[in-house]
């Protein structure tokens, strides 16, 4: 594989697309290599950089499964359990406390139920 063109940030020629930019058309790169890059310059350090591929190259997105569904389910619904209380939370717990916030501040519980 050559060196891969580059353009300048916003300058891409049209039938090339980001991963995200293929994705909001419902498309996928599909297995296709990286066909440029984008680089966008920065002052102090090295420039940004967003991979392309060609629009022509690019296949539909796959469809959920009711199998994948299932499994996207369950695994929500783990990240709700609180491992301390085994509570259903009612929320994502956050990764920072492990844990609910009732369990994480108990001295604070009875103020943070009736808010």
């Amino acid at each position: 594989m050559g060196a891969l063109p580059v353009f300048r940030w916003r300058l891409a020629p049209d039938g090339y697309a980001t991963r995200r930019q293929l994705r909001a058309r419902g498309l996928r790169p599909g297995g296709q290599d990286v066909a440029a890059q984008l680089e966008r310059p920065r002052r102090r350090r090295g420039p940004l950089v967003a991979y392309l591929y060609r629009l022509d190259l690019a296949k539909p997105v796959r469809p959920m499964t009711p199998a994948k569904w299932a499994a996207l389910a369950k695994a929500n619904a783990a990240r709700r359990i609180c491992p301390s209380c085994r509570l259903d939370a009612d929320y994502i717990i956050p990764t920072s406390l492990g844990m609910c916030v009732t369990c994480a501040f108990p001295d604070q519980a009875d103020s943070l139920r009736s808010a």
